[in-house]
Protein backbone atom coordinates (compact mmCIF):
# COMPACT_ATOMS: atom_id res chain seq x y z
CA UNK A 1 0.00 0.00 0.00
CA UNK A 2 1.57 3.15 -0.70
CA UNK A 3 2.20 5.67 1.83
CA UNK A 4 1.99 9.49 1.29
CA UNK A 5 5.43 11.59 1.36
CA UNK A 6 6.45 14.06 4.04
CA UNK A 7 6.58 17.51 3.40
CA UNK A 8 10.05 18.70 4.00
CA UNK A 9 9.10 22.41 4.24
CA UNK A 10 6.57 20.96 7.45
CA UNK A 11 8.97 19.16 8.86
CA UNK A 12 11.77 22.22 8.69
CA UNK A 13 9.63 24.41 10.51
CA UNK A 14 8.74 21.64 13.38
CA UNK A 15 10.79 23.98 16.26
CA UNK A 16 8.22 27.00 15.42
CA UNK A 17 5.14 25.23 15.64
CA UNK A 18 6.15 23.03 18.57
CA UNK A 19 6.72 26.29 20.35
CA UNK A 20 3.24 27.78 19.46
CA UNK A 21 1.57 24.77 20.26
CA UNK A 22 3.32 24.91 24.13
CA UNK A 23 2.41 28.45 24.13
CA UNK A 24 -1.59 27.49 23.97
CA UNK A 25 -1.45 23.88 25.83
CA UNK A 26 -0.77 23.16 29.27
CA UNK A 27 3.13 21.41 29.12
CA UNK A 28 2.39 17.72 29.51
CA UNK A 29 -0.04 18.17 26.24
CA UNK A 30 2.52 18.59 23.81
CA UNK A 31 4.79 15.12 22.70
CA UNK A 32 7.45 15.94 19.85
CA UNK A 33 10.27 13.86 21.55
CA UNK A 34 10.51 10.81 18.62
CA UNK A 35 10.29 8.08 20.86
CA UNK A 36 7.28 9.32 22.78
CA UNK A 37 5.61 10.03 19.25
CA UNK A 38 6.01 6.43 18.18
CA UNK A 39 3.51 5.46 20.72
CA UNK A 40 1.21 6.96 17.79
CA UNK A 41 2.52 5.74 14.94
CA UNK A 42 -0.15 3.22 14.15
CA UNK A 43 -3.96 2.34 15.29
CA UNK A 44 -5.40 -0.97 15.16
CA UNK A 45 -4.18 -1.84 11.46
CA UNK A 46 -0.47 -2.37 13.08
CA UNK A 47 0.79 -3.46 9.59
CA UNK A 48 1.04 0.25 9.01
CA UNK A 49 3.90 3.10 10.74
CA UNK A 50 4.54 6.38 10.74
CA UNK A 51 5.90 8.46 13.42
CA UNK A 52 4.00 11.85 13.62
CA UNK A 53 5.63 15.25 13.98
CA UNK A 54 3.67 16.42 17.13
CA UNK A 55 1.40 14.76 18.96
CA UNK A 56 -0.94 16.92 21.10
CA UNK A 57 -3.71 16.32 23.88
CA UNK A 58 -6.32 18.53 25.19
CA UNK A 59 -8.79 18.80 27.30
CA UNK A 60 -11.22 21.26 26.55
CA UNK A 61 -12.76 22.76 22.78
CA UNK A 62 -11.23 25.92 23.16
CA UNK A 63 -7.66 24.02 23.44
CA UNK A 64 -8.98 22.18 20.36
CA UNK A 65 -9.88 25.29 18.56
CA UNK A 66 -6.62 26.99 19.63
CA UNK A 67 -4.30 23.88 17.77
CA UNK A 68 -6.58 23.52 14.74
CA UNK A 69 -6.33 27.44 14.52
CA UNK A 70 -2.35 27.33 14.71
CA UNK A 71 -1.89 24.53 12.17
CA UNK A 72 -4.39 26.12 9.54
CA UNK A 73 -2.26 28.92 9.73
CA UNK A 74 0.62 27.34 9.82
CA UNK A 75 -0.61 24.59 6.20
CA UNK A 76 0.35 21.51 8.98
CA UNK A 77 -2.40 18.50 8.40
CA UNK A 78 -4.33 17.25 11.63
CA UNK A 79 -5.23 13.26 12.17
CA UNK A 80 -7.87 13.24 15.03
CA UNK A 81 -7.65 10.23 17.06
CA UNK A 82 -9.60 8.69 19.56
CA UNK A 83 -8.78 5.54 21.40
CA UNK A 84 -6.50 4.33 18.62
CA UNK A 85 -8.65 1.47 18.22
CA UNK A 86 -9.50 2.14 14.59
CA UNK A 87 -8.90 -1.31 12.05
CA UNK A 88 -9.09 0.40 8.88
CA UNK A 89 -5.90 2.81 9.22
CA UNK A 90 -8.26 5.39 10.45
CA UNK A 91 -5.77 7.22 12.64
CA UNK A 92 -2.44 6.92 10.66
CA UNK A 93 -0.30 9.77 10.63
CA UNK A 94 1.75 11.44 8.30
CA UNK A 95 5.33 12.48 9.11
CA UNK A 96 4.57 16.22 8.59
CA UNK A 97 1.02 15.93 10.44
CA UNK A 98 0.32 17.09 14.30
CA UNK A 99 -1.50 14.01 15.84
CA UNK A 100 -4.72 15.39 18.11
CA UNK A 101 -5.62 12.95 20.86
CA UNK A 102 -9.05 13.37 22.88
CA UNK A 103 -8.37 10.85 25.34
CA UNK A 104 -8.19 13.83 27.85
CA UNK A 105 -11.60 15.08 26.83
CA UNK A 106 -13.31 12.28 28.92
CA UNK A 107 -15.56 14.21 31.19
CA UNK A 108 -19.37 13.51 31.44
CA UNK A 109 -20.97 17.23 31.28
CA UNK A 110 -24.89 16.23 31.94
CA UNK A 111 -26.82 13.67 32.45
CA UNK A 112 -30.73 14.42 31.76
CA UNK A 113 -32.74 10.70 32.37
CA UNK A 114 -36.24 12.02 32.10
CA UNK A 115 -35.35 13.12 28.86
CA UNK A 116 -33.58 9.95 27.61
CA UNK A 117 -30.35 11.96 26.98
CA UNK A 118 -26.29 12.26 28.17
CA UNK A 119 -23.31 14.78 27.17
CA UNK A 120 -20.32 13.93 27.30
CA UNK A 121 -16.89 14.72 26.16
CA UNK A 122 -15.47 13.27 22.62
CA UNK A 123 -12.61 10.48 24.30
CA UNK A 124 -14.88 9.06 26.95
CA UNK A 125 -14.88 5.61 26.21
CA UNK A 126 -18.00 3.66 24.92
CA UNK A 127 -18.71 1.56 27.89
CA UNK A 128 -18.43 4.55 30.24
CA UNK A 129 -21.95 5.82 28.77
CA UNK A 130 -23.12 2.29 29.99
CA UNK A 131 -21.39 2.69 33.04
CA UNK A 132 -22.67 5.99 34.40
CA UNK A 133 -26.33 5.63 33.68
CA UNK A 134 -26.78 2.05 34.63
CA UNK A 135 -27.50 2.19 38.30
CA UNK A 136 -30.30 4.33 37.13
CA UNK A 137 -31.37 1.75 34.55
CA UNK A 138 -30.48 3.26 31.15
CA UNK A 139 -28.00 1.98 29.12
CA UNK A 140 -26.25 3.32 25.79
CA UNK A 141 -27.03 0.97 23.04
CA UNK A 142 -24.13 0.56 20.35
CA UNK A 143 -20.95 -1.86 22.21
CA UNK A 144 -18.89 -2.32 19.73
CA UNK A 145 -16.43 -5.35 20.39
CA UNK A 146 -13.84 -3.00 21.57
CA UNK A 147 -16.17 -0.81 23.96
CA UNK A 148 -13.92 -1.04 26.72
CA UNK A 149 -11.28 1.54 25.36
CA UNK A 150 -12.81 2.75 21.85
CA UNK A 151 -13.78 6.82 22.33
CA UNK A 152 -17.42 8.08 21.61
CA UNK A 153 -15.53 10.76 19.10
CA UNK A 154 -14.11 7.05 17.02
CA UNK A 155 -16.97 5.82 17.08
CA UNK A 156 -18.72 9.28 15.75
CA UNK A 157 -15.88 8.92 13.34
CA UNK A 158 -16.67 5.55 11.60
CA UNK A 159 -20.63 5.21 12.90
CA UNK A 160 -19.70 2.12 14.75
CA UNK A 161 -22.33 -0.49 15.54
CA UNK A 162 -21.67 -3.79 17.87
CA UNK A 163 -23.61 -7.02 18.45
CA UNK A 164 -26.89 -5.10 19.67
CA UNK A 165 -26.80 -3.22 16.59
CA UNK A 166 -29.91 -5.03 14.74
CA UNK A 167 -32.16 -4.05 16.96
CA UNK A 168 -31.28 -0.24 18.25
CA UNK A 169 -29.11 0.72 15.30
CA UNK A 170 -25.05 2.31 15.05
CA UNK A 171 -24.51 5.34 16.10
CA UNK A 172 -26.20 7.57 13.58
CA UNK A 173 -29.26 6.23 15.34
CA UNK A 174 -27.96 7.22 18.68
CA UNK A 175 -26.11 10.71 18.03
CA UNK A 176 -28.25 13.40 19.33
CA UNK A 177 -25.72 16.33 18.73
CA UNK A 178 -22.21 17.52 19.05
CA UNK A 179 -19.39 20.07 18.98
CA UNK A 180 -17.63 20.30 16.30
CA UNK A 181 -14.14 22.50 15.46
CA UNK A 182 -13.39 23.01 11.70
CA UNK A 183 -10.16 23.24 10.80
CA UNK A 184 -10.25 26.76 11.17
CA UNK A 185 -10.80 27.15 15.09
CA UNK A 186 -14.44 27.72 14.40
CA UNK A 187 -16.60 25.90 16.78
CA UNK A 188 -19.79 24.81 15.49
CA UNK A 189 -22.85 23.28 17.02
CA UNK A 190 -25.16 20.19 14.93
CA UNK A 191 -28.25 18.70 16.35
CA UNK A 192 -29.14 19.10 20.32
CA UNK A 193 -31.09 17.16 23.26
CA UNK A 194 -34.02 16.87 20.58
CA UNK A 195 -36.05 14.57 18.21
CA UNK A 196 -34.46 16.28 15.26
CA UNK A 197 -32.84 19.81 14.24
CA UNK A 198 -34.06 22.31 11.26
CA UNK A 199 -32.74 22.43 8.37
CA UNK A 200 -30.09 20.37 6.61
CA UNK A 201 -28.64 17.39 7.86
CA UNK A 202 -25.02 18.25 8.59
CA UNK A 203 -25.07 15.44 11.99
CA UNK A 204 -25.85 13.06 10.09
CA UNK A 205 -23.22 14.24 7.27
CA UNK A 206 -20.22 14.11 10.34
CA UNK A 207 -21.08 10.88 11.81
CA UNK A 208 -19.28 8.62 9.57
CA UNK A 209 -16.86 10.88 7.91
CA UNK A 210 -13.99 9.33 9.31
CA UNK A 211 -12.26 13.06 10.86
CA UNK A 212 -12.79 14.63 7.20
CA UNK A 213 -15.11 17.30 8.10
CA UNK A 214 -14.01 18.38 11.66
CA UNK A 215 -12.54 17.54 15.37
CA UNK A 216 -15.73 16.34 17.58
CA UNK A 217 -14.84 17.82 20.91
CA UNK A 218 -18.72 16.78 22.49
CA UNK A 219 -21.50 14.76 22.16
CA UNK A 220 -25.11 14.42 23.06
CA UNK A 221 -26.12 10.85 22.89
CA UNK A 222 -29.68 9.06 23.45
CA UNK A 223 -29.92 6.57 26.39
CA UNK A 224 -32.86 4.08 26.58
CA UNK A 225 -34.19 2.20 29.03
CA UNK A 226 -32.74 -1.44 29.78
CA UNK A 227 -35.09 -4.01 28.86
CA UNK A 228 -36.71 -5.92 31.84
CA UNK A 229 -34.43 -8.78 30.66
CA UNK A 230 -32.38 -10.72 27.60
CA UNK A 231 -31.36 -14.21 26.94
CA UNK A 232 -29.35 -15.69 23.93
CA UNK A 233 -29.55 -18.87 22.47
CA UNK A 234 -26.62 -20.71 20.71
CA UNK A 235 -27.55 -22.52 17.56
CA UNK A 236 -24.64 -24.84 16.17
CA UNK A 237 -24.62 -25.78 12.34
CA UNK A 238 -22.39 -28.38 10.05
CA UNK A 239 -21.72 -25.61 7.84
CA UNK A 240 -21.08 -21.72 7.35
CA UNK A 241 -23.82 -21.93 4.41
CA UNK A 242 -26.59 -23.81 6.94
CA UNK A 243 -25.79 -20.96 9.59
CA UNK A 244 -26.03 -17.73 6.90
CA UNK A 245 -29.19 -19.58 5.41
CA UNK A 246 -30.69 -20.11 8.96
CA UNK A 247 -30.12 -15.85 9.31
CA UNK A 248 -32.09 -15.11 6.66
CA UNK A 249 -34.73 -17.33 7.28
CA UNK A 250 -35.03 -15.59 11.08
CA UNK A 251 -34.82 -12.15 9.19
CA UNK A 252 -36.97 -13.39 6.45
CA UNK A 253 -39.88 -14.44 9.49
CA UNK A 254 -40.43 -10.51 10.46
CA UNK A 255 -38.52 -11.31 13.98
CA UNK A 256 -36.11 -9.50 15.76
CA UNK A 257 -33.96 -10.17 17.93
CA UNK A 258 -31.69 -7.57 19.89
CA UNK A 259 -28.79 -9.42 18.32
CA UNK A 260 -27.61 -12.63 16.17
CA UNK A 261 -23.90 -12.92 15.71
CA UNK A 262 -21.73 -15.20 13.36
CA UNK A 263 -18.82 -17.33 14.16
CA UNK A 264 -17.10 -20.17 11.95
CA UNK A 265 -14.81 -23.19 13.94
CA UNK A 266 -11.60 -21.46 13.87
CA UNK A 267 -12.90 -18.39 15.39
CA UNK A 268 -14.86 -21.18 18.00
CA UNK A 269 -12.28 -22.82 18.71
CA UNK A 270 -9.20 -19.07 19.44
CA UNK A 271 -12.64 -18.01 21.13
CA UNK A 272 -13.15 -20.78 23.99
CA UNK A 273 -9.36 -21.56 24.50
CA UNK A 274 -9.27 -17.74 25.60
CA UNK A 275 -12.55 -17.31 27.20
CA UNK A 276 -14.11 -20.83 28.10
CA UNK A 277 -17.46 -19.44 26.77
CA UNK A 278 -18.81 -22.95 26.75
CA UNK A 279 -18.92 -22.81 22.77
CA UNK A 280 -20.06 -26.22 20.49
CA UNK A 281 -18.03 -27.91 18.90
CA UNK A 282 -19.02 -27.13 15.33
CA UNK A 283 -18.42 -25.42 11.68
CA UNK A 284 -20.55 -22.33 12.30
CA UNK A 285 -22.00 -20.96 15.71
CA UNK A 286 -25.09 -18.50 15.71
CA UNK A 287 -25.35 -16.58 19.10
CA UNK A 288 -29.25 -14.77 19.54
CA UNK A 289 -30.15 -12.70 21.64
CA UNK A 290 -33.86 -11.49 22.75
CA UNK A 291 -35.24 -9.52 25.28
CA UNK A 292 -38.03 -8.49 27.58
CA UNK A 293 -40.49 -9.87 29.57
CA UNK A 294 -40.01 -13.73 30.52
CA UNK A 295 -43.24 -14.99 28.39
CA UNK A 296 -41.68 -12.67 25.68
CA UNK A 297 -38.51 -13.87 25.16
CA UNK A 298 -39.96 -17.69 25.73
CA UNK A 299 -42.10 -16.91 23.02
CA UNK A 300 -39.44 -15.61 20.46
CA UNK A 301 -36.65 -17.92 21.25
CA UNK A 302 -39.27 -20.35 20.40
CA UNK A 303 -40.08 -19.27 16.67
CA UNK A 304 -36.28 -18.73 16.13
CA UNK A 305 -35.82 -22.12 17.12
CA UNK A 306 -38.57 -23.44 15.37
CA UNK A 307 -36.60 -21.65 12.13
CA UNK A 308 -33.15 -23.04 13.54
CA UNK A 309 -34.83 -27.09 13.77
CA UNK A 310 -35.72 -26.93 10.03
CA UNK A 311 -31.96 -26.55 9.29
CA UNK A 312 -30.91 -29.33 11.18
CA UNK A 313 -28.75 -27.69 13.95
CA UNK A 314 -26.07 -30.29 15.98
CA UNK A 315 -26.58 -27.86 19.39
CA UNK A 316 -29.32 -25.72 20.30
CA UNK A 317 -29.15 -24.71 23.99
CA UNK A 318 -30.26 -21.33 25.92
CA UNK A 319 -28.36 -19.95 27.96
CA UNK A 320 -29.74 -21.05 31.87
CA UNK A 321 -28.21 -17.99 33.89
CA UNK A 322 -26.97 -14.48 33.81
CA UNK A 323 -23.55 -15.91 34.53
CA UNK A 324 -23.74 -18.37 31.22
CA UNK A 325 -25.21 -15.22 29.28
CA UNK A 326 -22.02 -12.87 30.14
CA UNK A 327 -20.04 -15.89 29.51
CA UNK A 328 -21.51 -16.11 26.04
CA UNK A 329 -21.03 -12.60 25.38
CA UNK A 330 -17.44 -12.49 26.29
CA UNK A 331 -16.56 -14.64 24.08
CA UNK A 332 -18.09 -13.40 21.20
CA UNK A 333 -16.79 -10.04 22.48
CA UNK A 334 -13.08 -11.53 23.24
CA UNK A 335 -13.02 -12.60 19.45
CA UNK A 336 -10.31 -10.68 17.74
CA UNK A 337 -8.09 -10.51 20.77
CA UNK A 338 -8.70 -14.63 20.85
CA UNK A 339 -7.65 -14.40 17.00
CA UNK A 340 -4.76 -12.38 17.86
CA UNK A 341 -3.18 -15.07 20.05
CA UNK A 342 -3.25 -17.44 17.16
CA UNK A 343 -1.20 -15.18 14.78
CA UNK A 344 -1.78 -12.09 12.45
CA UNK A 345 -4.70 -11.22 10.47
CA UNK A 346 -6.23 -8.66 8.85
CA UNK A 347 -9.73 -7.62 10.03
CA UNK A 348 -12.13 -6.83 7.01
CA UNK A 349 -15.78 -5.14 7.36
CA UNK A 350 -17.99 -5.42 4.38
CA UNK A 351 -21.38 -5.61 4.49
CA UNK A 352 -24.14 -7.27 2.14
CA UNK A 353 -27.84 -7.80 2.01
CA UNK A 354 -28.59 -11.24 4.40
CA UNK A 355 -29.74 -13.34 2.01
CA UNK A 356 -26.96 -12.89 0.46
CA UNK A 357 -24.63 -14.64 3.43
CA UNK A 358 -24.76 -18.33 2.29
CA UNK A 359 -23.13 -17.49 -1.09
CA UNK A 360 -20.89 -15.20 0.21
CA UNK A 361 -19.07 -17.53 2.99
CA UNK A 362 -19.16 -20.16 0.44
CA UNK A 363 -17.24 -17.93 -1.99
CA UNK A 364 -14.86 -16.45 0.84
CA UNK A 365 -13.92 -20.24 1.61
CA UNK A 366 -12.94 -20.90 -1.79
CA UNK A 367 -11.00 -17.73 -2.31
CA UNK A 368 -9.33 -18.36 0.61
CA UNK A 369 -8.13 -21.56 -1.06
CA UNK A 370 -7.32 -20.39 -3.97
CA UNK A 371 -4.89 -17.68 -2.23
CA UNK A 372 -3.37 -20.52 -0.03
CA UNK A 373 -4.47 -18.24 2.97
CA UNK A 374 -6.88 -18.99 5.97
CA UNK A 375 -9.96 -17.35 6.87
CA UNK A 376 -11.98 -17.24 10.41
CA UNK A 377 -15.52 -15.63 10.21
CA UNK A 378 -16.83 -13.45 13.16
CA UNK A 379 -19.77 -10.97 12.39
CA UNK A 380 -22.85 -9.31 12.94
CA UNK A 381 -25.36 -11.93 10.83
CA UNK A 382 -28.54 -9.84 11.61
CA UNK A 383 -27.52 -6.93 9.44
CA UNK A 384 -25.15 -9.01 7.16
CA UNK A 385 -21.62 -6.28 8.46
CA UNK A 386 -18.98 -9.63 7.67
CA UNK A 387 -15.49 -9.41 9.66
CA UNK A 388 -13.44 -11.67 7.96
CA UNK A 389 -9.98 -12.07 9.04
CA UNK A 390 -7.48 -13.25 7.03
CA UNK A 391 -4.44 -15.13 8.64
CA UNK A 392 -1.38 -14.46 7.15
CA UNK A 393 2.43 -14.80 8.82
CA UNK A 394 3.86 -11.03 9.00
CA UNK A 395 7.18 -12.40 8.89
CA UNK A 396 6.91 -13.92 5.47
CA UNK A 397 8.13 -11.34 2.84
CA UNK A 398 5.04 -11.32 0.37
CA UNK A 399 2.30 -12.37 2.76
CA UNK A 400 1.13 -9.21 3.87
CA UNK A 401 0.46 -7.87 0.19
CA UNK A 402 -1.29 -11.52 -0.49
CA UNK A 403 -3.65 -10.87 2.50
CA UNK A 404 -4.64 -7.60 1.61
CA UNK A 405 -5.34 -8.83 -2.23
CA UNK A 406 -7.37 -11.59 -0.88
CA UNK A 407 -9.30 -8.98 1.46
CA UNK A 408 -9.75 -6.62 -1.67
CA UNK A 409 -11.29 -9.57 -3.57
CA UNK A 410 -13.46 -9.85 -0.67
CA UNK A 411 -14.46 -6.40 -0.44
CA UNK A 412 -15.11 -6.63 -4.58
CA UNK A 413 -17.31 -9.58 -3.94
CA UNK A 414 -19.27 -7.48 -1.10
CA UNK A 415 -20.08 -5.00 -3.53
CA UNK A 416 -21.10 -6.89 -6.59
CA UNK A 417 -24.10 -8.68 -4.37
CA UNK A 418 -25.04 -5.37 -3.20
CA UNK A 419 -23.52 -4.68 -0.51
CA UNK A 420 -20.96 -1.86 0.53
CA UNK A 421 -17.41 -1.95 1.85
CA UNK A 422 -17.71 -1.28 5.16
CA UNK A 423 -20.26 -0.99 7.90
CA UNK A 424 -18.29 0.17 10.95
CA UNK A 425 -14.95 0.22 10.37
CA UNK A 426 -14.89 2.93 7.69
CA UNK A 427 -12.76 3.28 4.95
CA UNK A 428 -9.29 5.03 6.40
CA UNK A 429 -6.51 4.02 4.31
CA UNK A 430 -7.67 0.16 4.16
CA UNK A 431 -10.05 0.93 1.41
CA UNK A 432 -9.39 4.33 -0.13
CA UNK A 433 -8.36 2.84 -3.48
CA UNK A 434 -11.47 0.60 -3.31
CA UNK A 435 -13.63 3.65 -3.09
CA UNK A 436 -14.20 3.30 -7.34
CA UNK A 437 -15.41 -0.25 -6.92
CA UNK A 438 -19.02 1.06 -5.23
CA UNK A 439 -18.85 4.57 -6.34
CA UNK A 440 -18.91 6.14 -9.63
CA UNK A 441 -16.93 8.87 -10.20
CA UNK A 442 -19.18 11.70 -9.94
CA UNK A 443 -20.08 9.97 -6.70
CA UNK A 444 -16.61 10.90 -5.54
CA UNK A 445 -16.74 13.97 -6.27
CA UNK A 446 -19.90 14.98 -4.83
CA UNK A 447 -18.67 13.66 -1.58
CA UNK A 448 -15.07 15.65 -1.76
CA UNK A 449 -16.68 18.75 -2.83
CA UNK A 450 -18.57 18.12 1.13
CA UNK A 451 -14.85 17.79 1.70
CA UNK A 452 -14.10 21.11 -0.40
CA UNK A 453 -16.95 23.09 1.58
CA UNK A 454 -15.73 21.92 5.40
CA UNK A 455 -11.77 21.73 5.31
CA UNK A 456 -11.04 23.94 1.61
CA UNK A 457 -6.82 23.26 2.29
CA UNK A 458 -7.78 19.35 2.89
CA UNK A 459 -5.69 19.18 5.66
CA UNK A 460 -7.98 16.94 8.40
CA UNK A 461 -6.74 13.27 8.61
CA UNK A 462 -5.24 13.44 5.19
CA UNK A 463 -4.89 10.64 2.59
CA UNK A 464 -7.62 8.49 3.86
CA UNK A 465 -10.98 7.65 2.49
CA UNK A 466 -10.75 8.69 -0.68
CA UNK A 467 -8.08 7.22 -3.57
CA UNK A 468 -4.87 8.49 -2.81
CA UNK A 469 -4.07 10.04 -6.42
CA UNK A 470 -7.20 12.17 -5.58
CA UNK A 471 -6.92 13.35 -2.07
CA UNK A 472 -3.55 14.51 -2.96
CA UNK A 473 -4.71 16.47 -6.16
CA UNK A 474 -7.17 17.78 -4.30
CA UNK A 475 -4.63 19.28 -1.42
CA UNK A 476 -2.17 20.28 -4.12
CA UNK A 477 -4.64 22.15 -5.93
CA UNK A 478 -5.49 24.16 -2.66
CA UNK A 479 -2.09 24.99 -1.25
Amino acid sequence: MEMPKPSDLVIAGKEELVAQLRAVLPGDAVIDDLAETRAYECDGLAAYTCPPMAVVLPRTTDEVAAVLRICHAANVPVVPRGAGTSLAGGALPTADCVVLGVARLNDILETDLPNRFIRVQAGLTNLAVTQSVEDDGFFYAPDPSSQLACAIAGNIAMNSGGAHCLKYGVTTNNLLGVTMVLMTGEVVELGGPFCDAPGLDLLGLVCGSEGQLGVVTEATLRILPKPEGARPVLLGFDSAEVAGACVADIIKAGILPVAIEFMDRPCIIACEAFTGAGYPDCAALLIVEVEGADAEIDHQLGLIKQIAGRHNPVEMRESKSSAESAAIWLGRKSAFGAMGQMGDYICLDGTIPVSELPYVLKRIGEMAQEYGLGVANVFHAGDGNMHPLILYDANKPGDLALAEGLGADILKLCVEVGGCLTGEHGVGIEKRDLMSTQFAPDDLEAQMLVKDAFDPKWLLNPAKVFPLASSAARRGAAA
